[in-house]
């Protein structure tokens, strides 16, 4: 009897221990490493003349663009934004081209697309589109750009570290982005190589597919154990994201009917990047959990985006997490809190400004 007592009083014990560790690390032990976590590593772009020499003053132009075409203010978290198209163009010096009829999205499970904006400037072209597939409304964003640069990522509240979380909208308006999706969530791993705008943050394998996406606008898909980070960075690396799977390399889909990312429903919400051509992206979310949208698998997914002509896709953070923001508004709908339509927060974004 004495023995029994001895044990339950130690296993109280380290339950207890157990359980204040995992609320201290959760709600109190923000592990920060780095504060104003803001840098960007711009020499990677010195050779090109258009970019470099003239980010500051691009950076102004475009930000002073964006200031008169948005709306006073974006969507707070746990808020529904109004959707509506906007079309915005200057001159620009992009190169656009008519889209093939792969690029154009046609499929036969798909209805015809609807357009729901646009934006333009001498380094930006974006067209944001809503189609249905598979009982799930997806909205496309199209982006071409001049330069890579254009292609940014910022987190939450501008510091990284664990569980520091903001809503995607959030995170977007504090950095005047035209358009924004949720990142990678690495806040809630401990591993996985982490470059943000030519900063490494974290170099920790975690065996994974790693996108990256590069200085010259090109995007690779490598095994997260076979580089370093400053080796990353030292072949050109701009962006690194850890979460995963790969969805289509080499303009083939890497992800099986069955594949699923750890425990998650094979029908989710979700969040993905891609890329067609030189400086040619598709951003992609899916919505789901709701009566209206049931959500897409990763093979769904990756099927879509083939459609669509892109050549190396690459699956982040979805869920509740899945979030698209354009020109000071969430246009999707995403679910949190018992499938709530609502933002949840995140710990980065990856963003068009």
């Amino acid at each position: 009897m004495k023995a029994h007592k001895i044990f339950a009083a130690v296993y109280a014990a380290g339950l207890a221990a157990f359980t204040g560790y995992l609320a201290l690390d959760t709600f109190v032990l923000k592990t920060v490493y780095q504060t104003d976590a803001t840098q960007m590593n711009m020499t990677m772009f010195a050779e090109d003349s258009s970019t470099a020499a003239e980010s500051s003053t691009a950076e102004e132009s475009s930000r002073a663009a964006r200031d008169s075409q948005s709306e006073s203010g974006a969507a707070g978290s746990g808020s529904k934004v109004s959707r509506h198209s906007r079309s915005n163009s200057r001159s620009s010096s992009i190169q656009t081209q008519p889209q093939t009829d792969s690029e154009a999205g046609t499929s036969a499970e798909s209805t015809a697309e609807s357009a729901l904006g646009s934006y333009k400037d001498d380094h930006i072209a974006i067209t944001v589109t809503e189609q249905r597939i598979a009982d799930t409304t997806v909205y496309v964003a199209d982006v071409r750009l001049s330069s890579a640069q254009y292609l940014k990522t910022a987190f939450a509240n501008d510091t990284f570290g664990r569980h520091i979380t903001a809503a995607t909208s959030e995170i977007a308006a504090a950095h005047q982005a035209i358009l924004a999706i949720n990142g990678d969530y690495y806040g809630a791993q401990e591993s996985g190589c982490v470059i943000r705008n030519g900063i490494v943050y974290r170099d920790s394998a975690n065996g994974k597919d790693l996108l990256c996406i590069c200085a010259d606008g090109s995007m690779k898909i490598v095994n997260s154990d076979d580089y370093t980070a400053d080796e990353l960075v030292e072949q050109g690396v701009w962006q690194a994201f850890c979460f995963g799977p790969a969805l289509i390399e080499n303009g083939s889909i890497s992800v099986s009917v069955n594949d699923e990312v750890g425990r998650a429903m094979a029908d989710n919400p979700r969040t993905a990047i891609g890329i067609i051509d030189d400086l040619h992206y598709v951003m992609l979310v899916a919505d789901g959990r709701t009566d209206e949208s049931t959500g897409l698998s990763l093979y769904e997914m990756a099927s879509f985006m083939q459609q669509l002509g892109v050549k190396t896709a690459y699956n982040l953070d979805g869920g509740g997490s899945s979030t698209m923001y354009f020109q000071g508004e969430v246009i999707n709908n995403p679910t949190a809190n018992g499938n709530r339509i609502q933002e949840r927060g995140v710990s980065d974004i990856v963003y068009i400004g």
